[in-house]
């Protein structure tokens, strides 16, 4: 798993039917402290996340696991919306 933030939506008009009405979003990995990690991604939206929100990322085979994803073609699944991060004993990340 890891930590991101939703950067953006992907808007795809042609999909596979598997993918049919699942929202997609691109996320930035970040490391513990919160900069950015490496290049976006894309990931399907198991619970509704938003644009600016901090999200649990599975990835690979357990990202086909979720009730929402199982059986679909995807390598990455946003499987929670982070409420809090503290990090080093400080708050790294607050939902307002």
């Amino acid at each position: 798993m890891l930590i991101a933030k939703v950067v953006g939506d992907v808007v795809a008009s042609q999909k596979v039917g598997a993918l049919a009405g699942h929202k997609l979003l691109l996320i930035q990995p970040v490391d513990p402290a919160g900069q950015a990690k490496g290049n976006p991604i894309v990931a399907s939206d198991s619970v509704g996340a938003g644009s600016g929100e901090w999200v649990i990322v599975c990835q690979g085979s357990s990202a086909r696991m979720t009730p929402v994803s199982e059986g679909r073609p995807v390598d990455a699944v946003v499987i929670g919306i982070v409420d809090a991060i503290q990090f080093e004993g400080g708050e790294v990340y607050k939902k307002s």
